[in-house]
């Protein structure tokens, strides 16, 4: 693949879509679709995302027997979905104010240790340069409802049995539903 240049098509407030030009190793052209957290991309060396644009929150409970997850209604998919509590990295944070922050707005939690830290990974690589880092840890404190009115989120405390009935049946952000999977069969 020859990568040629990039055309900014729309600039929305959160995400900007653009056009991927390039040429297959068989000399066609080829146009690819993309959206980015960056308004200003100009060439392909921008693309390369160089820094994390939001945090996924992976909380247990004290005990370690559970796992938070939110039930969220989300629009691109006129559902409601079952997801890590995660967000954007405001400007002048760093990723654990972040995820303290964002715990906090949609499940009324505190984060109360920070186990590890996943590396970086993409949202949804087949049509954006969206970043993440995994935060893993224990929270504590009593559910409130979210403090935007953007959002609609129901955080529960999910047993390894009740994640597994879960997933036979519920829609899941992959993410989520990938770790719910091997943690609900250890």
């Amino acid at each position: 693949m020859k990568f040629e240049y990039l055309e900014k098509k729309e600039q929305g407030k959160f995400i900007t879509r653009y056009d991927l030009h390039y040429r297959t190793e068989d000399d066609k052209e080829k146009t690819y679709e993309i959206i980015s957290r960056n308004p200003d991309l100009k060439d392909f060396d921008d693309i390369h995302n160089k820094k994390p644009d939001a945090v996924v929150l992976i909380m247990h409970d004290m005990s370690g027997e559970k796992i938070l997850i939110n039930k969220e209604f989300r629009m691109a998919p006129g559902a409601w979905v079952y997801n890590f509590p995660a967000g954007l990295i405001d400007p002048g944070e760093v990723p654990e104010e972040s995820a303290r922050r964002e715990l906090k707005e949609e499940t009324g939690l505190d984060l109360v240790a920070v186990d590890d830290w996943i590396g970086e990974s993409y949202s949804a690589v087949g049509f954006s340069n969206e970043k993440n880092v995994c935060c893993v840890g224990r929270a504590d404190g009593s559910f409130a409802k979210s403090s935007s009115t953007l959002e609609e989120i129901e955080p529960g405390w999910y047993t390894k049995e009740q994640v597994r009935e879960l997933l036979k049946t519920q829609p899941f952000a992959a993410r989520t539903q990938a770790y719910c999977y091997l943690w609900s069969r250890q």
